[in-house]
């Protein structure tokens, strides 16, 4: 119930802030479009434009949010949140679109150019227009790292670019007033450049979130610090994220805890990972591995210092864990947590024939793990 709540009441803030962003770029692109024809300003005239692709953006944004709200069902049972991904990739390609067709029309207008005839309220409501994007983008912006909005800052950069957009139609107003000099096209056509590089890096940015990031470190580590308070549970280690949405994160891990632990025991501490995590930092832990750690036996530390002096030899070799000797079977097992090199197999291979030459009465069980998470 928490978690739906919270989630709704993020969908709104979303909403909210979408719909106040069409408002404003409805009513400046209004403005703009008379006053780029009453000035014949191609500059005034594009920006108008913008200011139509921003409502646009913010129109999508909207819709994403409400599909992404959808609960989940028998077919997506993670839910839907991962359609806000998709609306940032489509305001992504209007950010192109729209860079290319004002680069296109700036092309135009060098080719053929036309005197533009600015007037004070010209210039007044292009001002204006600058400071009121500004503001714009800066609440879209913030709002959207606020309630983890991608489509929000997507759309917020977007009218940032706007209002520098709008700056350089003012800079060439005044020099064409000053001097009689039309620079106007070659400014809009090198903004187009800068909103169509803006476009390819948030599609860029929005594809790769939707193949997996890493999560950052600050999260990984304050997630683990969180498990490694409670009592009995020794290490922490192969933390998986997995992004379903900007409010729905699901994760695994697996602990080290004594080999003495009864399986009521392990049970009651699985059930307190899960529930601080989740509410401590809003990450759903939905598995939970055991390795469980020599305790009754001293010899087993000996031979783990043996292990790890062969494993420190290799720089590739980020971590050993999960670390037990079974000396009745004669059983050695544990993990290897390998850096992200080409070679990483052979090198792993290498390890363990060095560790099965020294243990060679032992039967060694080792898994390669790569670092998911800090």
């Amino acid at each position: 119930m928490a978690e739906k709540m919270h989630a709704a009441g993020r969908g709104k803030v979303i909403i909210r802030t979408s719909i106040i962003g069409i408002v404003v770029n409805i009513l400046l692109a209004g403005f703009k479009f008379v006053v780029g024809i009453i000035s014949g300003s191609i500059a005034i005239m594009l920006d108008a434009v913008n200011n139509l692709s921003d409502a646009l953006s913010s129109v999508i944004t909207i819709i994403g949010t409400a599909l992404a709200g959808k609960a989940p069902d028998k077919k997506h049972p993670l839910g839907y949140g991962r359609v806000e991904y998709m609306s940032a990739i489509v305001i992504s390609i209007i950010v192109l679109y729209a860079g290319i067709t004002s680069f296109e029309e700036s092309v135009k207008a060098i080719i053929h150019p036309e005197a533009a005839d600015y007037s004070t309220v010209t210039l007044v409501i292009v001002a204006v227009a600058v400071i009121v994007k500004i503001v714009l983008s800066q609440f879209f912006i913030n709002t959207g790292k606020k309630v983890s909005s991608e489509s929000l800052v997507a759309s917020g950069t977007e009218a940032r670019f706007d209002a520098v957009v709008s700056v350089a139609t003012l800079v060439a107003a005044f020099i064409f007033i000053l001097t009689g000099v039309s620079l106007e096209s070659y400014l809009a056509a090198i903004i187009s450049l800068v909103l169509i590089k803006s476009g390819l890096e948030m599609l860029r940015d929005t594809i790769s979130q939707i193949l997996g990031e890493r999560i950052d470190a600050s999260t990984s580590q304050a997630v683990k610090k969180t498990i490694l308070s409670i009592d009995g549970v020794q290490g922490a280690y192969d933390l998986i994220f997995s992004d379903y949405g900007p409010d729905r994160v699901l994760a695994s891990v697996h602990i080290e805890i004594p080999d003495t632990f009864t399986a009521d025991k392990i049970d009651q501490i699985t059930r307190q990972i899960t529930d601080r995590v989740y509410q401590e930092h809003n990450v759903a832990i939905v598995s939970v591995g055991v390795y469980s750690v020599n305790t009754k036996d001293d010899q087993a530390a000996a031979v783990r210092g043996e292990i790890s002096k062969i494993v420190s030899q290799h720089n590739e070799v980020l971590q050993m864990h999960g670390f037990f000797v079974d000396f009745g079977k004669k059983e050695i097992r544990f993990d290897l947590v390998m850096d992200f090199v080409p070679n990483r197999s052979e090198i792993f291979n290498q390890v363990l024939s060095e560790i099965n030459t020294k243990y060679s009465d032992f039967n060694v069980f080792a898994n390669m793990d790569v670092s998911y998470s800090d």
